[in-house]
């Protein structure tokens, strides 16, 4: 490992690593992955991605564990969701052995890069998409490339496994119902930076989304997924315009595991206050507890925390989550790939 790095006290922030990897798509077939020690890409001007969006990415993670391996979780969902964007932005769907073949060789190559499991901070692997031949016409590209790199990080949120706040906003939607918001692209995020700026301005942790059509129904949590708690009942909203969450996939079967229930259907916002525990989701932050949920529209706050503490169903799930990512429970789903 890298003796020059604080790895107790790492931002979720980019930091260099030694390697990436590439792979290009051209004449209707992927090539040969490529090693790469350069952070730069060189592309054209008129690159498709530039222009039209075309442009995708995922996130995961690598974990150094007490057993001394290396694991990677659910690799095999992560290739799937990417391929699901490609056939909605009609770039070209990465093979999954291929997927899994570069981010093995991508983690390896950067080992020493791979936060000590004391530290509580992971390898994010950032897999990366993009058109690359120069047009200037409204239609998919006929090149493409796709790289993954990787970066040391801590928690997504300052203070870890702890509660936060959210306010709802109404003046702006991150997606529409049958727009992009279930592909993992950029112009998703990019359309969610103001609002999430007025959050962050008014003391909130982030910004939380209604549905875009009728503003009835709860959406995301900025960029993550959203659950509720209660009557020993596991509920997300289902929507067409949220990306599908593979923390939140796996949260619903470790319910599931525990005799919970899993419900996934609409949310009316009045039902946050019927609500014993609710978080928010994602890879980077696995859960986030929710403290409260204000609506500075009607004055409503919704409270989830009156101690300022995670709630016993949230913390049963990102302790059994990460017990399982770490290789300390059984992997009985078959979740983690184990490096050599």
């Amino acid at each position: 490992m890298d003796s020059s790095i604080d790895w107790g006290n790492l931002p979720f922030s980019y930091i260099r690593t030694d390697y990436n990897v590439r792979c290009r798509y051209a004449d209707g077939k992927w090539g040969e992955i490529e090693v790469c020690s350069s952070e730069l890409i060189n592309i054209h001007m008129a690159a498709t991605c530039l222009h039209y969006g075309q442009e995708s990415f995922e996130g995961q993670k690598a974990f150094r564990c007490p057993d001394g391996k290396i694991r990677i979780f659910r690799i095999d969902e992560n290739a799937a969701r990417m391929q699901s964007t490609s056939r909605g932005l009609m770039m070209p769907e990465m093979p999954t052995d291929l997927f899994t073949e570069m981010v093995k060789k991508v983690v390896k190559l950067n080992e020493r890069f791979i936060p000590p499991y004391e530290s509580g901070a992971a390898l994010y692997i950032r897999p990366l998409m993009i058109g690359t031949s120069a047009q200037v016409g409204v239609h998919p590209a006929s090149e493409y490339l796709f790289l993954i790199f990787v970066t040391p990080v801590g928690p997504y949120f300052k203070g870890g496994f702890a509660c936060t706040d959210y306010c709802i906003t109404r003046d702006y939607d991150r997606s529409a119902p049958l727009g992009t918001g279930k592909y993992k692209v950029g112009g998703n995020y990019a359309a969610s930076l103001k609002a999430n700026d007025i959050a962050h301005k008014a003391g909130y942790s982030c910004e939380f989304y209604l549905d875009a059509k009728e503003k009835k129904y709860i959406d995301e949590c900025g960029a993550a997924n959203f659950f509720g708690i209660k009557d020993n009942t596991y509920i997300t909203p289902k929507s067409t315009s949220i990306l599908p969450s593979i923390t939140n996939k796996s949260l619903q079967q470790l319910a599931l595991d525990l005799g919970m229930t899993v419900e996934c259907r609409q949310i009316p916002e009045e039902e946050l206050s019927t609500f014993e525990e609710a978080g928010a989701c994602g890879t980077a932050a696995v859960i986030s507890p929710i403290s409260k949920i204000d609506d500075p529209t009607t004055g409503k706050s919704y409270v989830f925390s009156h101690d300022g503490k995670p709630g016993p169903v949230c913390e049963k799930l990102y302790k059994k989550l990460r017990n399982i990512q770490y290789g300390i429970e059984p992997d009985i789903h078959n979740w983690n790939l184990v490096l050599d």
